[in-house]
C-alpha cells in the first residue's frame, strides 16, 4: 500500500497551499474577491483603461495558477490510478444494491457515526450526525469522550483516570480475568523506580506493597520479578539484565490499547474498530482475491459447485486473526480464556489444565520437556 499512500500524500499537498504557490481554491477565491472589488469600483465610476488592463492581468495570472495546479493534480491522479490498477489487478465485484432500503441505510450511517466517535473525531461525528439525522444517545457520546480523555492522560503518563475507571468496573474486569489494573500499577511502579538519579527505591517499594501486593495471587511470578529487578538498578545495569523488558517503553505504551480494549468491551463492542477491520482486510486485497477465486472456480464447471465456499487463503495480519494461535502439545487442545497458555520457569509453555494435571505433591509441576519443576503459582500466564 506504500505507493498508494505516497501518491495520496502528493495529492493532499497539491490541493492545499504549499511553498509552490496557492491552491486552486485559494486562487479562485482571490479572483472572485478581485472581481467583486472591480464591480464595486465600476458602480462608483472608478473605471479607467489602466484599471481594466490591471484586472485583465489579474484574471490571466489566476487562470495560469489554476491551470498549472490542475496539470499537477491530473498527473498525480494518473499515477494514483496506475498504482491502484497494479495493486488491484482484478476488478472489484459488483453486487445488487445492498443498502437501498431505509433500515440498511440507517444501519450503515449508524456504523459510520460510531466509528467517528470511537476514533475520537468528535467534530466530524457531530456534523455527520446532524446531516444524517442518526440518533446516538448522549450517554454513549459522553462515554467515548471519557475514553479518549483517559487515553490522553495515559499518553501523558497519568494513570489516575484509568485507575479510577478500573476500580469502578472491578467486577467486570475480574469476570474477564483482565490484568489492566495490575499493569497500570506496574507502570507507575517502574516510573517511580527509574524517576530519580541516583535511584531511591523506597517510594517504589512502598507503592508496590500498597497497590501491587493485592494482586500477588494472580500475578505471583510477575510480582517477584518487579521486586527482584531492584538488585539491578540503576537503569543502564537494568537494561543489560534479565529484567531488561521492564525498562522498555512498550511496557507503558501498551496500556493504551489494553485500556481501549477493556473499555469498549464494557460497552459491548469489539476490541477493534469494525470499519477499520473491513477496510484493512477488504481494501488490503481480500475482495480482489475472492472475486478472482469465484471467477476461476465458476469457469471450472463440475469441479467445484460450492461458489459460496472458495478454496483460497486470504493472508491476514496477526491482529485480524480471531481464533487461538496456541495449541497445547500435551493435551492437543487450543487455549481458551478458562484454559490459557502458561509459561513455566524453564520457558516451555503448556495449557493451564495440563499444568494442573502435572502437579505433584508439594504444588510443583514437572515440565514434560525437561527436568525443571515449577511451582503452580509461579507459572506465568500468557495473554494472546
Amino acid at each position: 500500500m506504500d505507493p498508494l499512500l505516497k501518491e495520496l500524500t502528493k495529492l493532499e499537498k497539491l490541493t492545499a497551499a504549499n511553498t509552490k504557490g496557492p491552491s486552486i481554491a485559494q486562487s479562485l477565491d482571490s479572483l472572485l474577491k478581485a472581481l467583486h472589488q472591480a464591480k464595486e469600483d465600476f458602480l462608483l465610476g472608478n473605471c479607467s483603461e489602466e484599471y481594466i488592463k490591471q484586472l485583465s492581468q489579474t484574471v490571466e495570472t489566476k487562470k495560469k495558477e489554476v491551470d498549472e495546479r490542475q496539470k499537477e493534480i491530473y498527473a498525480v491522479l494518473s499515477r494514483l490510478g496506475k498504482a491502484l490498477d497494479k495493486k488491484f489487478p482484478t476488478p472489484l465485484p459488483t453486487y445488487s444494491e445492498l443498502f437501498s432500503s431505509q433500515p440498511s441505510v440507517t444501519a450503515l450511517e449508524r456504523t459510520i457515526a460510531l466509528h467517528l466517535l470511537r476514533t475520537g473525531q468528535f467534530e466530524v461525528a457531530e456534523t455527520f450526525l446532524r446531516e444524517s439525522q442518526i440518533k446516538i444517545s448522549d450517554e454513549l457520546r459522553n462515554q467515548f469522550v471519557d475514553l479518549h480523555q483517559i487515553l490522553k492522560a495515559l499518553r501523558n503518563q497519568d494513570i489516575t483516570p484509568a485507575l479510577r475507571w478500573a476500580r469502578n468496573n472491578e467486577t467486570f474486569l475480574q469476570s474477564r480475568n483482565s490484568p489492566l489494573e495490575f499493569y497500570l500499577h506496574r507502570s507507575q511502579y517502574i516510573r517511580l523506580l527509574l524517576s530519580s538519579h541516583p535511584p531511591d527505591p523506597l517510594s517504589a517499594i512502598s507503592y508496590a506493597n500498597k497497590n501491587l501486593r493485592p494482586f500477588y495471587k494472580e500475578h505471583e511470578a510477575e510480582f517477584r520479578r518487579l521486586l527482584a529487578c531492584l538488585a539491578f538498578l540503576p537503569l543502564p545495569r537494568l537494561q543489560n539484565s534479565v529484567y531488561k523488558d521492564l525498562a522498555l517503553p512498550t511496557l507503558h505504551f501498551d496500556l493504551e490499547p489494553l485500556f481501549a480494549k477493556e473499555y469498549c468491551a464494557s460497552l459491548g463492542m469489539s476490541r477493534q474498530v469494525p470499519l477499520r477491520v473491513v477496510g484493512d482486510i477488504g481494501g488490503g486485497g481480500a475482495l480482489a482475491r475472492i472475486e478472482k477465486g469465484r471467477k476461476v472456480m465458476g469457469d471450472r464447471k463440475g469441479e467445484w459447485t460450492q461458489i459460496d465456499e472458495l478454496p483460497i487463503e486470504i493472508p491476514l495480519s496477526s491482529e485480524n486473526r480471531y481464533h487461538s494461535i496456541f495449541a497445547c502439545l500435551v493435551s492437543k487442545e487450543q487455549s481458551t480464556e478458562l484454559n490459557p497458555p502458561m509459561m513455566m520457569n524453564c520457558g516451555h509453555v503448556i495449557s493451564k489444565d495440563s499444568l494442573q494435571k502435572l502437579n505433584k505433591s508439594g504444588g510443583r509441576s514437572k515440565c514434560p520437556y525437561c527436568p525443571v519443576e515449577t511451582p503452580v503459582g509461579a507459572a506465568l500466564r500468557i495473554y494472546l
